[in-house]
């Protein structure tokens, strides 16, 4: 499929908007697969942007429930794929070699956005030419129970660290505008500069789109941003089983794609990334093994310079979840429970890592989401 060449011309004329504004033509694309609780929350948000979409797309890939349906009676045009095999990746390449709208937004079944979402995004890309794409900040839905307010934290955090350091790591894929040209610059490198087939949009062999399209708008020069206004909300994996293979997908995602571009001056930063993963996993492996030894044969001694390390390292993590509110903040100032959870994640990375050196897949992990 070459999208590129397929893709119907832009419409240049602009329509009457809700509240009288002009600028871009805008679809959103929604790929769902068995979604039908989760979209009417996710196509309500949209009715509720300051600026709304000229049109709601939700391309069904292989659904078995109500999914078409539902998406229909909200309101949302509907196609469903067509013999795809390559999961989300070849769901977005089949919808977006159908539109004509000058910035597609992507936007994850299971995914509300803030009313000002759109309008904030569009007014990003008008002021900076050179931006190609604006992404959300993702937080978690309320979370219940132990293992989802780790997840909420984790995700506070983030947005604090792309507040302050103003760097879009990854273009999330929960819910981003890009500008179509772009894509269609995308399009035509694949085979060549990019990875993946020429006139495919997203790689279909790639198993974290967002990661992968985030290298390849960086490759050909493209900047990206993710205000931190602009938040997204998503689910929360539900059981520690769920958040597992979510993080092996993502973390071996991420290996894949880098193995994929080689080394560059676009990925020596993500590279260098991945090194830390490993020796952050080492010294906090080791830190406990050493801890455990000491206890057990009676040598532990709390040295003023590991508490006062320690101090510094708990304030961090209370003052970075301190919006959060109460509960958040309680979880934080506990240090213990988060530590776990950490160690979990980092189970999941050396997981990916064996899979990624030793070539194997790892399986989509499909959650159904509750309304």
């Amino acid at each position: 499929m070459n999208t590129s060449s397929n893709r119907p011309q832009r419409h240049l004329a602009q329509p009457d908007h809700a509240v009288g504004e002009t600028g871009p033509r805008v679809v959103v694309i929604i790929p769902a697969h068995d979604e039908q609780d989760a979209l009417p929350d996710t196509i309500a948000s949209l009715r509720l942007q300051t600026r709304r979409p000229d049109r709601v797309l939700v391309v069904s890939d292989n659904s078995t429930d109500a999914t078409v349906a539902v998406a229909r009676a909200a309101g949302a045009e509907v196609m469903e794929s067509v013999a795809n095999t390559a999961r989300k990746a070849g769901a977005l390449n089949q919808a977006i070699s159908t539109v004509g709208e000058d910035v597609v937004m992507v936007l994850d079944a299971d995914t509300t956005i803030a009313p000002t979402f759109i309008e904030e995004g569009l007014a990003v890309l008008a002021a900076e030419p050179r931006v190609a794409a604006v992404g959300g900040v993702f937080r978690g839905r309320p979370p219940v129970g132990y293992l989802q307010r780790c997840q909420a934290n984790e995700y506070t955090r983030y947005g604090v660290q792309v507040d302050v350091t103003g760097r879009t790591a990854v273009l999330t894929g929960t819910a981003a505008l890009v500008r179509c040209s772009a894509l269609d610059e995308v399009a035509a490198a694949r085979g060549t500069t990019l990875p993946g087939r020429r006139g495919d949009v997203y790689d279909r062999d790639a198993i974290t789109e967002d990661s992968e399209l985030t290298l390849a708008l960086r490759t050909l020069g493209h900047e990206l941003r993710s205000p931190v206004t602009m938040s997204c909300t998503t689910e929360l994996m539900p059981t520690a089983g769920d958040l597992h293979r979510q993080r092996v997908r993502w973390y071996k995602g991420m290996l894949d794609n880098l193995a994929a571009y080689g080394v560059t001056r676009t990925t020596a930063r993500y590279i260098g990334q991945q090194v830390m993963l490993v020796v952050g996993t080492l010294m906090m492996t080791a830190f406990l093994l050493l801890t455990a030894v000491t206890v057990v044969t009676g040598t532990f001694v709390l040295s003023p310079l590991w508490a006062g390390v320690g101090l510094v390292f708990a304030v961090e993590r209370l003052v970075t979840v301190w919006s959060a509110g109460r509960r958040a903040r309680l979880l934080a100032a506990l240090v213990l429970p988060e530590l776990v959870y950490d160690l979990a994640l980092q189970r999941a990375f050396v997981h990916a890592a064996a899979l990624f050196l030793g070539r194997r897949q790892t399986t989509w992990n499909h959650v159904t989401a509750v309304a």
